[in-house]
């Protein structure tokens, strides 16, 4: 018995130390990619697709957590966890699309109509307090993506492994912020899809 909580052990530390460097890799390179554009390095691949793409993904994700979070709560666990496993394969997904459109395409800004990249005058006053509510949302939805990450991997791997106390406790955080994450990209991208250059 203690042999089997031993190797238990190694094993919940093995994959925590995984989670840790996941956890930390992720937002880093989403990071490096939005603050040090690197635009064109695909040559001509039009990625502009993509940001539609990842609208969808958000919101097929936020879809499948409601239905799991139904599933649990009528006790139905093995499609719970076929939703919540969905959620993250969409989450995933996700998180390449919106790389690779990063790597390879120009940021855009709210309220650039005319698409130059540089906010006139005319341009903030057209867009007024409106830029100032996107920018709030789009920050907290980067800040609850951030957290999101190492929350989502233990939750995953407690459910996987039968945890079932550790999973619930994590899952409590891990899904009004995963839910929220996923709506509110879909808002993020309902606001600024009007300035996508075409």
């Amino acid at each position: 018995m203690n042999n089997i909580i031993t190797q238990g052990s190694e094993r919940d530390r093995t994959y925590m130390n995984i989670i840790g460097v996941l956890s930390v890799a992720i937002p880093v390179v989403v990071a490096f990619l939005i603050f040090i554009p690197q635009t064109g390095k695909l040559g001509d691949f039009d990625v502009t697709f993509l940001p539609h793409l990842n609208a969808v993904l958000n919101s097929a994700t936020a879809l499948c957590l409601a239905v799991g979070y139904y599933l649990t709560k009528t006790g139905k666990y093995n499609a719970h966890r076929t939703m919540m496993l969905s959620a993250f394969v969409l989450s995933s997904l996700f998180l390449v699309s919106y790389v690779l459109y990063h790597f390879q395409a120009p940021s855009t800004k709210y309220g650039d109509l005319d698409g130059d990249g540089i906010l006139s005058a005319f341009e903030l006053e057209s867009v007024g307090s409106m830029r100032f509510i996107y920018l709030m949302l789009l920050l907290t939805h980067i800040a609850a993506a951030t957290i999101i990450v190492p929350l989502v991997l233990r939750s995953i791997y407690f459910g996987l492994t039968k945890q079932n106390k550790r999973h619930r406790k994590v899952s409590a955080y891990t899904f009004p912020i995963w839910m929220f994450v996923a709506v509110s990209g879909v808002i993020v991208y309902l606001l600024i899809s009007p300035y996508y250059q075409h």
